[in-house]
């Protein structure tokens, strides 16, 4: 069970709450803000204009723009494979100036950094009392048929979050506390992502969340801009898939198209039991199918929020489309 101050402690620790840090300065003079460089990792999607997704591309096929200013690609891969080293990039431990999130010092192309890091995130709140065993089979599915390479966490939430199942490629460990799930009462949405972001973002490598819910959030503490903010800081894609009708409950469903454009993820609307399963399969597909672009970022003033471009080059750019998160703001 987590009560509010540790829900507080956990923004404090995301930068959403927490005040600015800075050197102390004589007084009379100006703070002076210490900004870490660290990596910043971008999970890329690229498809046709038929919604198939393009394989094969190359760094070079691809341009970073951050604030408008061109980022040098430092480390890029495709799908499950660890990413590789494409030009030396800036040393980050230590080094002031440039901020943004990542891990500073890792070397991406370690073995930490082969598959995916996939936090499933199940409603048992008793708005989910309807269809809960099939929901179960649903993501049960899933799981099956992830790349070997990819590690699987599973939590619960209905007013408190459960840890069902830590990070594991032990296909039946997941699958054990995907089954031992109990149904619970209200329903604490944003507080159980809240925690879930900030444990996906302590592991290495590539990571999403995915949001499993009926939709309604009538216990948290928390606002969803707070949660995506995190979200993107962090450089996490949420995908959500709705159990609700989203014309039934279109709050929710702007909600989640928000979250989930701002980060690089998707929103599914999937009432049935084949429609959930749809939305999983392509959830599992694009994971299959990602690329990721890393860069350590040129140096840049900006303190607060810095946009990112990702653009491809040459023909490319006619032919295909890209999705990617929209940008972080630096870690201070």
């Amino acid at each position: 069970m987590l009560l509010a101050g540790g829900l507080l402690a956990a923004l404090a620790a995301t930068g959403a709450v927490a005040g600015a840090l800075w050197a102390q300065q004589p007084s009379g003079q100006a703070p002076v803000f210490r900004v870490k460089v660290d990596l910043v990792v971008l999970s890329v999607s690229v498809t046709s204009r038929q919604g198939r997704y393009v394989t094969g591309l190359k760094p070079g096929d691809f341009r970073v723009l951050e604030d408008g200013i061109a980022q040098k690609i430092a480390f890029f891969g495709e799908g499950s494979q660890a990413p590789v080293t494409v030009e030396e990039g800036r040393a980050a431990a230590g080094a002031e100036g440039s901020g943004s999130p990542g891990a500073a010092g890792v070397n991406l192309a370690s073995d930490s950094f082969v598959g995916t890091n996939v936090f499933i995130l199940f409603d048992t709140s008793n708005f989910m009392y309807r269809g809960f065993v099939y929901a179960e089979d649903a993501i049960a599915d899933f799981l099956r048929g992830l790349d070997r390479a990819d590690s699987i966490a599973i939590y619960t939430f209905s007013r408190n979050l459960s840890r069902a199942t830590p990070p594991t490629r032990d296909r039946m460990l997941a699958l054990r506390g995907l089954r031992q799930s109990v149904a619970g009462d209200d329903t604490a949405l944003y507080n159980a992502l809240l925690l879930t972001l900030r444990d996906a973002a302590q592991m290495p490598g590539r990571k999403v969340v995915i949001v499993f819910s009926n939709g309604p959030d009538n216990a948290s503490m928390l606002a969803p801009d707070d949660v995506r903010a995190v979200a993107e800081d962090e450089g996490i894609p949420i995908y959500v898939i709705s159990t609700s009708e989203v014309n039934k409950d279109p709050i929710s469903g702007n909600v989640f198209r928000r979250i989930t454009a701002r980060t690089g993820g998707r929103a599914y609307f999937a009432k049935t039991w084949q429609r959930q399963t749809e939305a999983f399969q392509a959830i599992r597909e694009e994971l299959g199918h990602v690329y990721t672009v890393s860069y350590y970022p040129q140096p840049n003033p900006n303190e607060g929020w810095r946009s990112i471009t990702v653009e491809l080059t040459g023909d490319a750019a006619k032919k295909y489309r890209i999705r990617t998160r929209a940008g972080y703001r630096p870690k201070l």
